[in-house]
């Protein structure tokens, strides 16, 4: 775990709501897997005084060997509202990696990614990763919805990466009117994959908690959950377990990704 000040290389807005800050990162960011995340803050400020967490969207070496980390973030309150005010040259305090990843195993031939919206945050470094390991999964397919078309995120990151992606819309403005879970299950159905990820909703979690159990398919879910710390010392993240009922698990350190049986999602 890093704790530093970082300074703001580029800070861009990808839609009304939505934004997304690049810093300068040292070298043990490296280490960061996807699926976890870093507690950003603004130092020196008293309001807001902690830091907010975000997973993280990339990591970027350039050609002169420095190195860059992304998160996105949409502006729901006091703190994004501010982070999208940062220009770069701006500096904010880092704390992270933090937390546990996805875990893709060998042998993993088809890989289902599930987004909800703001969930599509870690997909993006989760296909980057992949494509630089040894034996990457031969299939890869991403679905991710969204009210609108303005909360369909990353698009142009997936096209790069040659990774197709199933878009769905509340309000039908982009790919088809249903809930992402609707063509998720009848691929599921079509064609099981190995391993299913997803992040997003709870309520979108449980769905796909039941399609992939009705199928037998393993799942791993990243939740989304409001923290203090990040550490593990306020207690904020709490997410009621399954294998031991009465037992509390948190995000901050048990997760943010769990195993799909691990927790209560309904």
């Amino acid at each position: 775990m890093i704790h530093t000040h970082a300074t703001v290389v580029l800070n861009e807005r990808l839609a009304p709501d939505y934004g997304r800050v690049r810093l300068c990162c040292e070298a043990g960011f490296a280490q960061a897997r996807p699926g976890q995340f870093l507690m950003l803050g603004f130092p020196g400020a008293i309001d807001p005084l902690l830091r907010r967490p975000f997973s993280i969207h990339r990591l970027v070496s350039g050609a002169d060997g420095s190195r860059w980390i992304e998160v996105l973030y949409k502006v729901v309150g006091k703190a994004t509202r501010r982070l999208s005010q940062v220009s770069a040259g701006g500096v904010l305090s880092l704390l992270g990696p933090l937390g546990r990843g996805f875990q893709v195993p060998p042998g993993v031939g088809r890989l289902y990614c599930v987004a909800g919206g703001f969930g599509v945050a870690p997909f993006v470094f989760l296909a980057e990763w992949l494509q630089r390991q040894a034996s990457p999964p031969a299939e890869l397919q991403v679905f991710l919805g969204g009210r609108g078309k303005a909360d369909l995120l990353c698009l142009a990151d997936f096209e790069r990466l040659g990774v197709p992606v199933r878009l769905t819309t509340d309000d039908g403005s982009c790919g088809d009117q249903c809930r992402v879970t609707d063509p998720f299950a009848e691929a599921v159905a079509q064609r099981p994959p190995d391993l299913v990820l997803a992040c997003g909703p709870k309520a979108m979690l449980a769905c796909v908690l039941g399609i992939v159990r009705a199928h037998r398919v393993a799942c791993q879910v990243s939740i989304e959950a409001m923290m203090a710390c990040g550490m593990g010392a306020c207690l904020g993240c709490a997410v009621e377990g399954r294998r031991d009922p009465g037992r509390y698990l948190h995000a901050c350190v048990d997760g943010p990704v769990f195993d799909a049986d691990a927790v209560v999602l309904e």
